[in-house]
């Protein structure tokens, strides 16, 4: 097989299902087990624990909000991506990518804010269990964060040049998935002072 011929597995599908649409359905359904198990022990731990009202009450809203903002913003950036990429418009498609990756850097950047404050205020990992859920869910959560910003940092190259465009499309939907479970994990660790 030469350096520029892609596998028979990936253009192939019994299923009628292109294989890479499939094979990202499969990888988040993993992820879905993973986040879901973390986010329903954690409910199930703040039911029994209304003084992590108080803890939550520490975390930065703003930062939390504005980072809202920013992974929303960039899933519509990477949504223009694919659109760009159905079109074959590879300049637009390169373009907002690199806009989602810029997205995903200032989160991160937000994100390292957040976590130099609250430590520098003693609200570290052992502190209690909430800053325990806390650091382990939206540490995770970043880390996804990253991983997706590598993949679309690989692929703009071939997309640049009007290669492999569909992968556009299902890193575009690993992107919303990370965009879905911050939009869990915002209301559950900002707002959790309100409850």
């Amino acid at each position: 097989m030469s350096a520029f011929q892609i596998p028979v597995a990936t253009t192939r599908s019994v299923t009628g299902i292109p294989t890479g649409r499939l094979a990202i359905w499969w990888v988040l359904a993993s992820e879905i087990v993973i986040f879901g198990g973390l986010v329903t022990c954690y409910i199930l731990f703040r039911l029994r624990h209304p003084e992590w009202a108080a803890e939550a009450a520490h975390t930065k809203l703003a930062a939390g909000a504005f980072n809202t903002f920013v992974l929303l913003t960039s899933s519509l950036s990477v949504v223009l991506a694919h659109l760009a990429a159905t079109k074959k418009d590879t300049v637009n498609a390169k373009r907002y990518l690199t806009y989602t990756i810029l997205g995903g850097l200032v989160f991160l950047c937000v994100k390292a804010y957040e976590y130099t404050s609250e430590i520098s205020h003693g609200f570290t990992i052992t502190r209690s269990v909430f800053w325990s859920f806390y650091y382990t869910a939206t540490a995770l959560h970043a880390l996804h964060v990253v991983g997706g910003m590598t993949i679309m940092a690989i692929i703009l190259p071939d997309v640049a040049k009007g290669k492999f465009l569909p992968r556009v499309e299902y890193i575009g939907i690993y992107w919303h998935f990370v965009d879905l479970v911050w939009l869990f994990l915002f209301p559950l660790f900002y707002i959790a002072s309100a409850a």
